[in-house]
């Protein structure tokens, strides 16, 4: 499977860093740092825009070391690129820490991951069939 990008930022395109990673590292593309107050957020820009074929989406997700370390993470998480979407690629940061964050230019801060999806069709019926679970939900099948 390919994906087009075009890269106009400053800093080389993502790669996956091992054989086994799902995600690919994207960096800022900054002009100057950005600082994120505590339970601040931030569009942050990357310099990068994509190409999809339909039946592919792109979810960008945050990266678990930026978010233990400095309590950063992708506030609308997973963001979704559509495949019809040919703009900038955006990352919405928000700092759920007690401190401000300085993002610095070519920082990595999410990751993408590419997914197949397929468009379903929607039929409207009165009543649904029953199954095991029913209608139990949050907990219902246990907690261990």
């Amino acid at each position: 499977m390919s994906v087009k990008i075009t890269n106009k930022s400053k800093h080389p395109l993502p790669q996956y860093e091992t054989k086994g990673s799902a995600g690919m590292d994207i960096r800022a593309n900054l002009e100057e740092p950005i600082l994120i107050p505590p339970f601040g957020r931030n569009l942050v820009k990357t310099g990068l825009y994509l190409e999809m074929q339909n039946g592919m989406e792109c979810q960008v997700r945050p990266r678990s070391g930026l978010a233990l370390k400095r309590g950063i993470t992708v506030l609308n998480s997973p963001g979704t690129i559509d495949a019809d979407y040919r703009g900038e690629v955006g990352v919405i940061l928000i700092n759920l820490s007690n401190e401000d964050v300085e993002i610095q230019d070519g920082e990595r801060i999410a990751q993408l991951v590419f997914c197949k999806v397929e468009q379903v069709e929607l039929i409207q019926v009165d009543v649904l069939s029953d199954s095991k679970r029913g209608s139990g939900g949050f907990g219902s099948t246990g907690v261990n």
